[in-house]
């Protein structure tokens, strides 16, 4: 809602009472979700630049260079308040969103990434959210046939009332014919494509910038879009068809704000005229305002020139789509709404799309720690809880529910990063965080995040290309929260910068915290990071490989899974050391019989189970940070021959294979039958079967 410090200025400004129109474009448009009020002093520390960014951060997609003939473009966003209200259709219109960002680029979508982050699966409503998000998010991408390749999983309490469902998009495009959403030319037409105008969707980017309240399911459940997975498609072939003539001067997907979002933005260096009673509705009796706000899905706005537009218009019905020539490009600096020839919107241009008043909010750090208690249980069984844990255990439920292979791209899904095939390279693709680490130590967690990503594309021979991020986060108006987002944008900026990885794109959404289960989430800036090496299919160890270990365990326990399933409280890792990543990389390439995973969620028992159930380890340490310390910056080594290692600095530590998981460590040991560890890392999928 607008202020009453943002009311005056607009009165101010415009020097008379705001049409109910004007009041519904600068609610949206100045919203936290379009504006970034909050964080727009923040973002511009972050790195944008580097010698492959073709475009940063700006637009709907970031556009960086893969190699000479291919550039790509990737995006990242949130739909968590949808999600929460209807689970299906908010993740799949979470999903259509992105896709048509990378698409208003002129890009083909070629995969997609989903960090969820969800309440504790004991909980009815949580598993009937996590259910139906996944539902949403697979059914979508099926239908329209761009992979799901990869993904993140979080389940802790303080997502219970708030879900977070975060997507990563990347397309493909030339480098040299991308499209932009800023328009070229005054006098220029505008065509909307795609599905009709509805009421749906309503409100929707005011909706984002708000917390959930207690009736949220009922009574902002207009808010929420729904989607159609079918016309996206053709919509998808129908706009690559429109670029591919070289025709269209800018394009912009209607996402936030619906066409007031769209066309606003797009004129902001001329101006723009819109005709709203030209456009396609798919109601009677619409008013001006559910025309321009309505955020109904699977819509594109093109610029063309005049003697255009008929071109345009073919192309679209060609695909069965509807369309419309809905206003103009004029060389003044306004943004005008005519309805029926009468004047319902008149606001100078800029005013609207780039002088939001930024927000002031105060900054208080604090401390969460606890001191470390060592668990009583035995060593045996603090395994299987954390085996047990759907963070570790296996993810099959969600995994086989998405097409993988549609485009047949996918070369391999992990257990680290994705790889795609791209003239005859390797696009690795990687996501995540942990919002524990974080919420414990926001800059080393925050830091620590990017160095996760980085070292999941390092097991697959992956140099990083670019960062996206989405940053979830509670009310600024809380101090805590205000420090939290601060350190975190300070953590991203810095790690990016000593892996001299741009940052070039994503999204914020704040508000993430509900009166129903007066819950506010941990802090969650989510990562999608994109990178590039030699094309090749990771090993897969097999019986009698070595194990070895690189890089020291600490004792790091605060924020780990150990420390979910037990309380155990302790320090959350420090900042991790990048200086394996150039070793791992090298050597994952010279020699297909390695296979390297990083060290994180579980630790190197979780690290251990994800190649195979059964191994003989032996450890020079206590088995409890030995096992369960969550120290970034390790991976552990499964090879075939002790000499492909040799002058590497790491440890042998045992042998894959086996009918038993047996760790001995200095002051103990673990013996798991294989058939036990396969029954903890069952546990989601059981779960998931009630």
């Amino acid at each position: 809602m607008l202020s009453a410090r943002d009311l005056e200025q607009i009165r101010n400004r415009l020097g008379r009472e705001p049409t109910d129109v004007e009041l519904a474009c600068f609610e949206n448009l100045w919203s936290e979700h379009c504006s970034y009020r909050s964080t727009r002093a923040l973002l511009k520390t972050l790195p944008t630049t580097g010698p492959g960014v073709l475009l940063g951060p700006g637009d709907d997609a970031a556009i960086v260079r893969f190699n000479d003939r291919t550039a790509l473009a990737v995006g990242m966003e949130s739909h968590n308040h949808p999600s929460y209200v209807d689970p299906h259709d908010g993740a799949a219109t979470g999903v259509g969103g992105i896709v048509r960002d990378v698409l208003s680029m002129g890009a083909r979508p070629i995969a997609l990434m989903d960090p969820l982050y969800f309440g504790p699966l004991d909980r009815e409503k949580n598993r009937y959210l996590f259910e139906h998000v996944v539902a949403g998010i697979g059914g979508y991408g099926n239908c329209i046939g761009v992979p799901v390749v990869r993904g993140d999983l979080c389940f802790d309490p303080d997502f219970s009332g708030n879900p977070l469902v975060n997507v990563v998009c990347i397309g493909t495009v030339a480098p040299d014919s991308f499209l932009t959403a800023r328009v070229k030319k005054p006098g220029n037409r505008l065509v909307l494509v795609g599905s009709s105008t509805g009421r749906d969707g309503l409100g929707g980017a005011s909706f984002a910038s708000r917390d959930l309240s207690e009736d949220a399911e009922a009574s902002d459940r207009p808010s929420v879009q729904i989607g159609d997975p079918y016309t996206e498609k053709l919509l998808i072939e129908a706009v690559l068809e429109m670029a591919a003539t070289g025709k269209v001067l800018s394009c912009r997907d209607l996402g936030a704000a619906g066409l007031a979002g769209a066309s606003s933005e797009m004129c902001s260096t001329f101006g723009g005229l819109i005709w709203a009673e030209k456009v396609h509705q798919r109601e009677k009796d619409m008013h001006p305002v559910e025309i321009m706000l309505a955020e109904s899905q699977e819509r594109m706005l093109l610029e063309v020139e005049p003697d255009d537009v008929p071109l345009m218009g073919q192309i679209a019905e060609k695909y069965d789509l509807s369309w419309s020539e809905v206003g103009e490009v004029i060389d003044e600096p306004v943004y005008r709404v005519t309805f029926h020839g009468r004047v319902v919107c008149d606001i100078p241009i800029d005013f609207l799309v780039t002088k939001a008043p930024p927000c002031t909010w105060d900054s208080r750090p604090y401390n969460a720690s606890k001191p470390f208690s060592r668990p009583s249980e035995d060593i045996a069984g603090l395994a299987r809880k954390v085996l047990s844990h759907p963070e570790v255990a296996f993810k099959n439920w969600v995994f086989e529910q998405y097409d993988h292979d549609v485009q047949l791209r996918t070369v391999s899904l992990g257990p680290d990063a994705a790889v795609l095939r791209l003239d005859g390279e390797a696009l690795a693709l990687s996501c995540g965080c942990n919002p524990r680490h974080i919420y414990l130590k926001p800059y080393e967690g925050t830091a620590n995040a990017v160095l996760e990503n980085a070292s999941n594309l390092a097991c697959v021979g992956a140099s990083p290309l670019c960062i996206v991020n989405c940053l979830n986060f509670a009310s600024p108006v809380h101090p805590e929260v205000y420090w939290q987002l601060s350190e975190c944008v300070r953590g991203l900026g810095d790690a990016a910068r000593s892996l001299a990885t741009p940052v070039v794109g994503g999204n914020v959404s704040l508000y993430n915290e509900s009166d129903e289960h007066d819950t506010r989430i941990k802090p969650t800036p989510s990562i999608g990071m994109l990178g590039k090496g030699p094309l090749f299919t990771p090993a897969r160890p097999g019986e009698g490989w070595g194990l070895a270990l690189l890089g020291e365990p600490g004792a790091h326990f605060g924020g780990s899974v150990l420390d979910a399933v037990t309380g155990c409280g302790g320090d959350a890792p420090p900042l991790g050391s990048a200086r394996f990543l150039p070793l791992v990389r090298e050597r994952v390439c010279a020699t297909r019989d390695i296979a390297v995973t990083d060290i994180s969620q579980g630790g190197l028992l979780g690290a251990l189970v994800t190649f195979s159930p059964g191994c003989t380890v032996t450890l020079d340490c206590d088995l409890l940070p030995g096992l369960f310390s969550e120290t970034y910056g390790r991976f552990l080594l499964a090879f075939r021959d002790e000499k492909d290692i040799r002058d590497l600095p790491c440890r042998v530590i045992g042998t894959l294979g086996g009918e038993r998981l047996e760790v001995t460590g200095k002051t103990g040991k673990l013996v798991l039958d294989a058939g036990e560890v396969a029954e903890a890392l069952s546990s989601l999928t059981r779960c998931m079967q009630l």
